[in-house]
């Protein structure tokens, strides 16, 4: 829709609040509610808006190294811009308006914080290189039987999940809330985020998602807001929606995994796909090939965009269904990417490294950007494909194992650099360190059982 498009609409519907939203450093939707009036005057210039949200963390405490803003700039307004072609209403908040929002300035740069800017910047670079990259995140997440005033007063200790036991795939489960079960389908279709499929997995309470596909930055529009929504159509059961990557040490993490393939521009053709039948590399073009070696290449220097918190690397360890390995393979579940390759219309990479806790904005453009890297240098897919556990297949390296190494090779990459630009790395970075720091502070309650008397 035009903005006038969309003035008409309000105004027909006699509709006069608004909601918009963008996405923070982590992820996090931050927004407002404000009146037709003021969303009518912001439409050309965009409204003010604390930039303190780049100068703090998840839990709003501000950084104390960040350089983009902080207590040195007195925390100014930066203008946020909605985006109406993300218009759409929310269907379980009485059809309210809602717009996607980022920190792009008319000139076409952005503020270098904000990821939603980043991707597009990526995206742009795609399309300059004749392609039109096409993507889809899914999701698994936990659910439980509590309310975040219940977590507060129990410490987070021992929720109790929306069903017992492993039962994955289950069509008996669901069957148990099947009001929750049908309103996360149906209201997120309605809310323009349309399921490919929704099922139990393996795990007490655990349910899975796949989100229709779509041009990269829409793809991320729906992953980032698919978040978000679950958690609010759960508050409305009674339920808490957790995408911690690993909320437990003896379940299974939660995967955020990212399909992926490039087009040509009028969408006609899967430029992945190839006629051949070459070993392994079987119905993989070059262009595949070079996508997929960028992949490979990079991954080490940007390892916090698809693992972005200190939990994180809890979900990537051996056995768990997460990779560990810089590898590849076809239709193989060990690796770090995996090649889905049987037919044109399906052939993609499906990225296995982003977990569910990851900001979609920057995990797709992680993924984009490091694709196009192998691209754009010619890169050969000389790592061989992993055959059977692709865990032991180390010789080609491995992802990092905590945040804290992770960052500081990000932070002294040159390659991360090319991929994302100085600005933005070095605001990434610190926000990493800072949540590392944050935890390397604390006493866990496992230092307490295990050291408090014996020791």
């Amino acid at each position: 829709m035009t903005p006038q498009a969309v003035v008409d609409f309000l105004v027909e519907h006699d509709i006069h609040k608004i909601k918009y939203a963008f996405a923070d450093i982590d992820g996090v939707l931050r927004g407002k509610v404000i009146s037709r009036q003021k969303f009518i005057d912001g439409l050309t210039d965009g409204f003010g808006f604390c930039d303190v949200v780049w100068g703090w963390d998840m839990t709003d405490a501000p950084y104390d190294n960040a350089g983009i803003t902080g207590w040195h700039s007195g925390y100014p307004d930066a203008p946020v811009r909605l985006d109406v072609a993300t218009f759409r209403q929310i269907p379980w908040e009485d059809d309210i308006p809602f717009f996607l929002a980022d920190f792009s300035r008319p000139n076409g740069t952005s503020l270098p914080a904000c990821p939603r800017s980043l991707l597009k910047r990526i995206a742009e670079q795609c399309r300059q290189m004749g392609y039109h990259a096409r993507m889809a995140q899914e999701f698994e997440w936990f659910n439980f039987r509590e309310t975040p005033q219940s977590l507060h007063d129990k410490g987070f200790r021992n929720p109790e999940p929306l069903t017992p036991g492993m039962f994955g795939y289950s069509i008996l489960r669901p069957s148990l809330e099947s009001a929750f079960h049908n309103d996360l389908f149906d209201f997120l279709t309605r809310f323009d985020i349309p399921l490919e499929g929704l099922h139990t997995e393996t795990g007490p309470g655990v349910y899975e998602a796949a989100i229709h596909h779509d041009e990269v930055v829409g793809a991320a529009d729906k992953a980032a807001l698919f978040k978000t929504a679950v958690k609010e159509i759960a508050y409305r059961h009674g339920l808490v929606a957790s995408f911690m990557a690993k909320w437990n040490a003896d379940l299974p993490g939660c995967s955020g995994h990212i399909h992926q393939s490039l087009w040509n521009a009028d969408q006609t053709r899967n430029l992945f796909y190839a006629d051949t039948s070459q070993g392994a590399h079987k119905h993989m073009s070059e262009l595949m090939q070079q996508f997929i070696a960028g992949q490979l290449h990079c991954l080490p220097h940007i390892t916090p965009m698809f693992a972005p918190t200190i939990n994180s690397y809890k979900r990537l360890v051996e056995g768990a269904w997460a990779p560990t390995t810089v590898t590849w393979s076809v239709d193989n579940r060990t690796t770090a990417l995996r090649v889905l390759n049987h037919k044109e219309a399906y052939c993609r990479v499906e990225h296995r490294v982003s977990g569910a806790d990851t900001n979609p904005y920057l995990a797709l453009a992680a993924a984009l950007a490091s694709g196009l890297y192998g691209i754009r240098h010619g890169l050969s897919l000389d790592i061989p494909a992993s055959i059977g556990n692709g865990y032991a297949d180390k010789q080609h390296g491995v992802i990092p194992g905590n945040l804290a190494d992770a960052t500081r090779q990000m932070a002294e990459s040159a390659v991360a650099v090319e991929l994302f630009g100085a600005e933005f790395v070095d605001h990434f970075t610190r926000t990493r360190d800072w949540e590392a720091r944050q935890y390397a502070r604390q006493v866990s309650d496992w230092e307490l059982k295990r050291y408090f008397e014996i020791i």
